[in-house]
């Protein structure tokens, strides 16, 4: 996605350890328009796959599913929880997912009454680094027993691998914007 590329080369710096800082529009300062064209343009790599729920994690995925959810029919947004709460009860589908960002490992948590086998999914998230919480996800969704329509990802960090990871687990997946390397404080962008 041209746009998303250049707000990326404007915006986003490059930090130590193959961080790239984009807060100035995705994941601390939102940018509802730029969100909105992500949810289109998802919708048209994922036409005619008739999602009933778009699933992410908490806590930045949540507003661009949120919006992007309108170009699928407004279908609900579910998001799995990295932390337990007082208010997450019942039976709940559950999986173990290691942060980049962080390095943290979380035990990820969705109530089982949420998704279920009637449910086709897109999963929506803003990076994809090495890949370990896309296939939580995918894992959660497996449990359910619902179809995993395919990922949709705002930046996928290529030279970390996880989307060979996903993509040999069989599933689909549309990245707006891929990045190839981030040396010397440079983004360079995949062909």
């Amino acid at each position: 996605m041209q746009e998303l590329e250049e707000r990326i080369q404007s915006e986003g710096t490059v930090k130590a350890g193959n961080v790239l800082k984009v807060d100035a529009f995705l994941n601390h300062q939102c940018d509802v328009r730029l969100f909105d064209r992500m949810g289109s343009a998802w919708a048209a790599h994922f036409a005619g796959k008739h999602i009933t729920k778009i699933l992410t994690i908490e806590a930045s995925g949540i507003g661009i599913a949120a919006i992007a959810a309108q170009h699928f029919g407004s279908i609900p947004v579910i998001f799995a929880k990295k932390t337990r709460s007082r208010n997450l009860d019942g039976a709940l589908y559950t999986a173990k997912v290691h942060s980049f960002t962080k390095d943290i490992t979380y035990d990820v948590q969705l109530s089982k009454k949420f998704l279920g086998p009637q449910d086709t999914v897109l999963i929506l998230d803003d990076f994809l680094a090495r890949g370990q919480a896309l296939l939580g996800l995918i894992d959660i969704v497996r449990q359910a027993g619902a179809q995993c329509a395919g990922c949709g990802i705002v930046i996928e960090k290529q030279q970390q691998g996880g989307g060979a990871l996903v993509r040999a687990a069989g599933v689909r997946l549309e990245s707006l914007a891929v990045i190839a390397s981030l040396e010397n404080d440079t983004v360079t962008f995949a062909q």
